[in-house]
C-alpha cells in the first residue's frame, strides 16, 4: 500500500510540473531551457513533462487547472524562488483538499473507502 505523501512525490508533484510547463513553454512561448531554469529542472525533464512520458497519470479538475495557470504567472513573473515553491504548496493542498489524491488513493487501494486522512488537517 502506498502512503499519500507517496503518492504525492510519485503523482501530484510530476502532474503540476507537466500543467507548470506546458503552461510556460505553450502559453508563455519559453524555451524548454528557459522554463527548466524558472522550475529548477533539466531541460530533459521539461521535455518528458511536454511529450506527457510524466506527470500524466492524473487528472485534474478544471478548477485546479486555472489555479495552475494564475500560479504559472506569478512564477513567471518573480525571480524569488520562494514564489514557485509557495504556488506549488498551495495548489499540492487544494488538490489534496479536492478529494482528487484520494481518488487516486483509492484506485490504488480498494480498502480505502472511507479514508480521508489527506482532506484532514490541511
Amino acid at each position: 500500500m502506498k502512503l499519500p505523501c507517496e503518492l504525492v512525490v510519485w503523482y501530484l508533484l510530476p502532474t503540476i510540473r507537466k500543467e507548470f510547463a506546458g503552461y510556460l513553454v505553450e502559453e508563455l512561448n519559453m524555451t524548454q531551457k528557459q522554463a527548466a531554469e524558472k522550475l529548477g529542472l533539466t531541460e530533459s525533464a521539461i521535455s518528458q513533462y511536454l511529450k506527457s512520458k510524466r506527470g500524466h497519470e492524473m487528472k485534474l479538475p478544471k478548477d485546479i487547472k486555472e489555479k495552475i495557470e494564475k500560479s504559472v504567472k506569478q512564477i513567471s513573473k518573480s525571480e524569488d524562488d520562494s514564489v514557485m515553491i509557495e504556488e506549488i504548496c498551495s495548489i499540492c493542498k487544494l488538490i489534496r483538499n479536492h478529494g482528487s489524491l484520494c481518488e487516486l488513493h483509492r484506485t490504488n487501494n480498494h480498502n480505502l473507502d472511507n479514508c480521508k486522512v489527506c482532506m484532514e488537517g490541511h
